[in-house]
């Protein structure tokens, strides 16, 4: 399982939220390039990157950032504010190895489907950021967390997958940016109904011990953010993971 060091960008500095609340910001005091330059000397196999502000404008805002990171040479994969094909098509043109979508593919599957078939399957990531009801149901969020779609999870992921749907990116919004750990429960469910999809977990990791745990439940990488950010998640934990992979 790969560690994903995560950079989320706001106005072109490195940022975190919590649980995808712009009031609740963190700023952190690093370029974000050279940021990127320090994770893939620890030996980070692929880089995420959220243009947050596009996600708040509905299309990419921070293209030639991702660009001059993506330019570093680590695979990276990038979302905010995809909603065309054409916003596709810019990220790829600027050296994005994978585009993150979420709205679109929730609200309208059958045009995602459409740029899986285009694009292929590697250079497409769907984002499942899941919000639970008070049912126990798990909807999917949109339009940057700011609201819940009304998609059924299952359907969706069953035609998605049909139609060639392989990375899938999940996030557990009540534990983004909390520090109470990722919520193993969703991912073993998740990669167990769904063995064949390569899960990328986001959200709560903490610690070596988080990283250890996600492991078993089967997803094939984990995002972490703040907890390179601030330490607590060893940058030689990267290495150790990508040798174990």
């Amino acid at each position: 399982m790969l560690i994903i060091p995560a950079i989320d960008l706001r106005d072109g500095r490195v940022v975190r939220l919590r649980q995808g609340d712009f009031e609740r910001s963190r700023q952190f005091d690093h370029d974000p390039v050279e940021l990127a330059r320090r994770y893939a000397d620890a030996g980070a196999r692929w880089l995420h990157l959220v243009d947050l502000d596009g996600a708040r404008a509905r299309h990419p805002v921070q293209t030639e950032l991702l660009g001059r990171i993506a330019a570093l040479g680590t695979p990276v994969q990038a979302g905010g504010g995809v909603r065309s094909r054409a916003d596709v098509e810019r990220l790829l043109t600027a050296g994005v190895a994978r585009v993150v979508v979420g709205s679109v593919a929730i609200r309208e599957p059958d045009t995602f489907a459409a740029w899986l078939d285009a694009f292929g399957a590697d250079r497409l990531c769907l984002a499942l950021d899941l919000l639970r009801d008070a049912q126990g149901r798990w909807l999917p969020a949109v339009d940057a967390w700011q609201s819940a779609g009304d998609a059924d999870v299952a359907e969706l992921l069953d035609a998605l997958a049909e139609r060639g749907l392989r990375h899938v990116l999940s996030t557990d919004i009540a534990h983004d940016g909390m520090g109470e750990g990722p919520n193993l429960v969703l991912y073993r469910m998740l990669t167990g109904r769904w063995p064949g999809l390569a899960w990328i977990a986001s959200g709560g990791v903490r610690h070596e011990a988080d990283v250890a745990a996600l492991r078993g439940s089967g997803v094939a990488a984990c995002v972490a953010g703040t907890a390179l950010l601030d330490g607590s998640l060893p940058l030689e934990e990267i290495a150790a993971c990508s040798r174990i992979a």
